[in-house]
């Protein structure tokens, strides 16, 4: 059985403390990396269409949805969270399978 892709995308609506995301990124990277996730995109829309929003977002790929998981349940991503804290971003993160 051949698993589909996952991909992994963080839409930021808002960013109130860039220095706790600053911390939460040099952790998350490199974590997110170590469990095989591959990062495609990540900066604001080049273009923004119909309902579009000009936000911040990541797109990463990983070799499946349980892959994905597992790495936003890592410790090491769990400890770039605690880094992130609350209220220092508004985002969304949706993880989807490939076609």
């Amino acid at each position: 059985m051949i698993l589909a892709k996952a991909y992994w995308i963080s839409n930021y609506r808002s960013i109130s403390n860039p220095e706790a995301l600053a911390a939460y990124a040099k952790l998350a990277g490199p974590s997110l990396t170590a469990a095989g996730g591959k990062f495609l995109a990540r900066g604001e829309a080049a273009a923004i269409k119909e309902a579009g929003l000009k936000q911040r977002t990541v797109l990463i790929e990983f070799e499946s949805v349980e892959a994905a998981l597992a790495a936003y349940n890592s410790p090491g991503y769990q400890e770039a969270l605690a880094a992130l804290g609350t209220g220092a971003a508004e985002r969304d993160i949706r993880i989807v399978e490939g076609v």
